[in-house]
């Protein structure tokens, strides 16, 4: 049985080769990168301020129909790296699921962090994985051409706020990638505008 070490999700930062999400060990100053996409990125920054919506987002679906299966959450696990893709499952019980027999379902790691997020449930990664492409965390601060996204530790003592306006902006720069690979020029040109408006 491999070690398995509680993570935090420290951040989300920018680099010149996409998104990050870092995680680090509790009392750890290693952190380990996984480079997510901007939609990827907006739910996590949503699962990070708590923001609510009218209507429920997939990942907010998706755990209130576990919970009407009287299933919930329990933990998730980072568990392997294979050709630079970090490999994860989610843990639930309730129902004929117990702690000794859960259900475990595969996930994309950005989705099980995503869930975790939301339902507070601990976050662990094999110790081999954090040995094998965990950094030093200082490597990401203050670094060029890099960019917290997110401030975990905010100066003041207040929970830390992620505006609408910036919600906004993320989810119209995923739609401009987006209609941008599609080929639908007049679609990013409206979205384009509509992000020079935000501004």
């Amino acid at each position: 049985m491999q070690k398995m070490l509680e993570v935090e999700i420290w951040t989300i930062i920018r680099t010149d080769q996409g998104n990050a999400v870092l995680l680090r060990p509790l009392g750890s100053d290693i952190s380990v990168p996984i480079f997510i996409g901007p939609l990827e990125s907006q739910s996590l920054l949503i699962g990070f301020s708590g923001v609510s919506f009218s209507r429920p987002l997939t990942h907010d679906l998706l755990l209130h129909i576990i919970y009407r299966m009287g299933i919930k959450l329990v933990r998730t696990e980072i568990y392997d790296i294979k050709e630079n893709t970090f490999l994860a499952h989610l843990y639930l019980e309730g129902n004929q699921y117990s702690p000794e027999n859960p259900l475990i379902l595969d996930s994309r790691p950005s989705d099980a962090l995503a869930l975790a997020l939301r339902c507070k449930c601990p976050v662990f990664m094999a110790g081999k994985v954090v040995a094998d492409v965990g950094v030093p965390t200082d490597t990401f601060i203050n670094t060029p051409g890099e960019d917290l996204i997110f401030s975990p530790e905010p100066d003041s003592e207040e929970e830390p706020e992620i505006s609408e306006k910036n919600l906004r902006r993320l989810a119209l720069q995923a739609e401009l990638e987006t209609a941008v690979a599609n080929e639908e020029y007049e679609r990013a040109a409206e979205i384009r505008d509509a992000l020079i408006l935000l501004e």
